[in-house]
C-alpha cells in the first residue's frame, strides 16, 4: 500500500513539474568542435595576441607570431553573412586587413584545394611606425564544410624567405 501511494505521489509530482515548464522538450545543441593544426616545434601556444582566436602561437627567439580565428558557417548565417565561396570571404576580410598602415602591399591571392578543404593565401607587408620595421604577414583562409578559418602569421619582413615555408605548413595543416 505504501509503495502504491509513493508511486502515485511521484507521478503527480512529475506531472506537476512538466505542467509548470515553459516548453515540453529541450533541444540539445553541440557547441564548438575540434579542429587540427600542426605547428613547427619552435612555436609554442600562447595567449595575449588576439582574444578572438581559437589558438595563438609564437616564438620570441625567432620573432614569429600567429593565431587562428574560426568563423563557423552557422554563426555567419545567423548574422546574415552568407558567403558563397572562399574567394568572397577572403575579399571581404582582406579589404580591411591593416588597411590604414603605411606602405601596405598585398600580393595576388593563391588558391588551392586539398580534398574537401579550400585554401587561399597571400603575402601582406606594411611599415610599422612603432617598431620602425617592415612587417610580413602570411594571410591564409581555410574553408571546410562547417567553418572559415583565418590563419594569420607574421614576422619581420627580412625574415620572410627564411620562415614562409613553415608558415605555409601551418596554414595547409588546418582541418576539422
Amino acid at each position: 500500500m505504501k509503495k502504491r501511494l509513493l508511486t502515485v505521489i511521484t507521478v503527480l509530482f512529475l506531472t506537476a513539474i512538466n505542467t509548470f515548464a515553459q516548453t515540453p522538450m529541450l533541444k540539445e545543441y553541440k557547441v564548438g568542435h575540434v579542429f587540427y593544426v600542426s605547428l613547427p616545434d619552435y612555436l609554442n601556444k600562447t595567449i595575449g595576441l588576439n582574444s578572438a582566436s581559437i589558438i595563438q602561437y609564437k616564438s620570441t627567439v625567432k620573432d614569429i607570431y600567429g593565431f587562428i580565428i574560426e568563423d563557423t558557417k552557422e554563426e555567419l548565417s545567423l548574422a546574415e553573412m552568407n558567403y558563397t565561396s572562399i574567394n568572397e570571404f577572403y575579399e571581404d576580410f582582406i579589404k580591411d586587413f591593416v588597411k590604414d598602415e603605411e606602405k601596405r602591399q598585398v600580393s595576388k591571392p593563391q588558391y588551392q584545394k586539398k580534398g574537401d578543404i579550400n585554401f587561399v593565401e597571400c603575402d601582406v607587408t606594411y611599415y610599422d611606425k612603432e617598431a620602425k620595421i617592415e612587417i610580413y604577414y602570411l594571410v591564409g583562409i581555410v574553408e571546410t564544410k562547417s567553418s572559415f578559418y583565418k590563419v594569420l602569421s607574421w614576422t619581420e619582413a627580412d625574415k620572410k624567405d627564411k620562415f614562409k615555408t613553415d608558415l605555409q605548413k601551418i596554414l595547409y595543416s588546418v582541418k576539422d
